[in-house]
């Protein structure tokens, strides 16, 4: 007789190529074309939120005195595979991994500059 392992197993978390506070453009869906820096990734949904691309208008509710309530607009998260880093020479660019001086660093796969 066979036993089952009865407990969660643990996800593998990805790691992606795209960090906070990079400068991304969206390559595919209805926000192609736009620009914006990375707010946060989500590695276990493989998702990001950039800055301005994605509104989408939420109801707030108006928590204190002096605190006004309403719809405001929030940034929806985008699947990681439908951004880009954008290098500041090349536009949207793959990124490699190298060392340099016993670092780890990223660079642009067209130019070879270090992000």
């Amino acid at each position: 007789m066979r036993r089952t392992n009865t407990t969660k197993q643990k996800r593998k978390v990805k790691t992606f190529r795209v960090k906070k506070n990079d400068e991304v453009k969206v390559i595919a869906g209805k926000e192609k074309g736009k620009t914006g820096r990375v707010i946060r990734v989500d590695h276990e949904k493989e998702r990001v939120i950039v800055e301005g691309v994605n509104l989408h208008k939420k109801a707030v509710k108006k928590r204190r005195q002096n605190e006004q309530g309403g719809i405001i607009e929030v940034e929806a998260p985008i699947h990681i595979s439908n951004v880009m880093v954008l290098c500041k020479k090349c536009g949207p660019v793959r990124v490699g991994y190298r060392f340099e001086n016993e670092k780890k660093v990223r660079f642009c796969k067209k130019c070879g500059e270090v992000l």
